[in-house]
C-alpha cells in the first residue's frame, strides 16, 4: 500500500499551486515515513489560466498566471530500528504574475511579479514503539524576487536573495498491519531580511516572513489492496505582507485570512507492478479583496495517477485539474472568475 501512497504524492506535487497566498509545495515530509533507505526525485508542471476584466467586462487582463515547473528531492535513511533521518529539497513558495497580454487601458498592463524560493530541510524521526514516533527538523529557506508596476510611476523592485532559518516538529501514530498512519507536523514561520532596489536606484530594506503552518496527514487501509488518504493543511496567512517602503500604495501584497486546504483520495493496487489513485482537493474561498498580484481565492481539484514498480524502482505520476476560485482585486475592482488550470507530476524513487 505504500506504493499507492507514493502515487498520490506524485500526482499532488503541485497540490497548493493555487492555494492560499503564495503556497506551492505544501511542505510535505512523506519521504521521512518511507521504509529503509531511498532516494527520490519529483517533477511538476503547472499551467494555470487566470483572467479578469474591468469596466463591466470591456477590458481584459489577459492570462496573468504564467506556467511554471516544480522540483523536489528526498533522501531517507534508517540508522537503526529507532532513528530515521531524511533530507528534503523543495520550492515551498512562489509567484509568477504577468499582465503583458492585458488590453489597453487595463490599469495594471505590463505589470509583472516573480517570487522564487528553495528550501532544504533535515529531519529526524524517533520511534518509541512500532506505533508512536516523534519527528522534527531544521529548514534553510532561500528567497528572491522582482516586481514591475508601471502604473505607479514605473515602480520596480529587485529583491536580493536572502537565507532564513526555521524548524518543524511533529508526532505520528501508526498501525502497520492496516497501513494506518496519522502524522501531525508544525512548520515555523521564517523571517527574511530583504535588501532591495526600488525604482531602479533607491536602496531599501524590509522584512518578509513566510507563515507558520500545520499539516495533518492520514492514511489507512479500507480493504485488501485499497488505501484511503486524507490531509488537512492550515497556513497562517493572516497578517502576511510584502511591504517594500517606497511602493506608492503600501503594502505591495498582503493577506488578511488564514487558509485551510483539504485532500481526500483512494488508492488501489491492481497487481505487483501497477497501482492507481484518485484524489480530490479543496480550499474554501474566504471572500473579500485580493491583491492584483495574487488574483485568486480558493480552489477545487481532481487528480488521477498511476504507479509502476519494478524491483527497487518506482515510477509514479499523473494529472490534476484545478478549478480556481473567483476573486475581486484591490484598487481597481477587477473581476477574476471562471478560471482553471492543470498540473502534471512525476516521481522516480529508488530503494536500497
Amino acid at each position: 500500500m505504500k506504493t499507492i501512497y507514493a502515487t498520490a504524492a506524485a500526482v499532488m506535487v503541485a497540490t497548493t499551486a493555487h492555494g492560499g497566498g503564495i503556497d506551492r509545495s505544501g511542505q510535505g515530509i512523506s519521504t521521512l515515513f518511507e521504509p529503509g533507505e531511498l532516494v527520490e526525485f519529483t517533477f511538476g508542471y503547472v499551467s494555470p489560466d487566470v483572467t479578469g476584466t474591468v469596466g463591466g467586462g470591456a477590458v481584459s487582463s489577459g492570462d496573468v498566471a504564467s506556467s511554471y515547473g516544480l522540483f523536489s528531492f528526498g533522501y531517507k535513511r534508517a540508522l537503526n530500528e529507532k532513528l530515521d533521518l531524511a533530507v528534503i529539497l523543495d520550492q515551498p513558495f512562489g509567484a509568477n504574475i504577468d499582465y503583458s497580454d492585458a488590453d489597453a487601458p487595463y490599469p495594471f498592463i505590463n505589470s509583472t511579479a516573480t517570487l522564487k524560493s528553495e528550501a532544504i530541510s533535515a529531519y529526524a524521526r524517533y520511534h518509541f514503539s512500532d506505533r508512536f514516533s516523534v519527528h522534527g527538523g531544521i529548514r534553510l529557506q532561500h528567497m528572491s524576487g522582482t516586481v514591475s508596476v508601471p502604473v505607479f510611476g514605473n515602480y520596480t523592485l529587485d529583491a536580493d536573495s536572502d537565507l532564513g532559518i526555521g524548524y518543524s516538529l511533529g508526532v505520528a501514530y501508526e498501525i502497520p498491519d492496516i497501513a494506518l498512519r496519522a502524522a501531525l507536523t508544525y512548520n515555523s514561520e521564517i523571517a527574511h531580511d530583504v535588501d532591495a532596489t526600488e525604482f531602479g536606484a533607491i536602496s531599501s530594506s524590509f522584512e518578509l516572513t513566510t507563515p507558520e503552518s500545520v499539516n495533518l496527514d492520514f492514511q489507512t487501509g479500507i480493504a485488501k489492496d485499497t488505501l484511503l488518504m486524507a490531509s488537512v493543511r492550515w497556513v497562517a496567512w493572516d497578517g502576511f505582507a510584502i511591504d517594500p517602503p517606497n511602493f506608492p500604495l503600501r503594502p505591495l501584497v498582503s493577506y488578511s485570512d488564514d487558509r485551510f486546504s483539504y485532500t481526500l483520495g483512494v488508492g488501489r493496487r491492481f497487481n505487483e507492478h501497477w497501482s492507481g489513485s484518485v484524489t480530490l482537493g479543496y480550499e474554501p474561498m474566504v471572500g473579500g479583496i485580493s491583491s492584483n498580484l495574487s488574483p485568486t481565492d480558493g480552489y477545487k481539484s481532481i487528480a488521477v495517477g498511476a504507479a509502476y514498480t519494478q524491483g527497487n524502482m518506482k515510477i509514479s505520476g499523473g494529472l490534476r485539474y484545478i478549478e480556481i476560485g473567483d476573486a475581486t482585486t484591490s484598487t481597481i475592482g477587477a473581476d477574476f472568475s471562471d478560471n482553471s488550470g492543470w498540473a502534471a507530476g512525476l516521481k522516480v524513487s529508488y530503494t536500497f
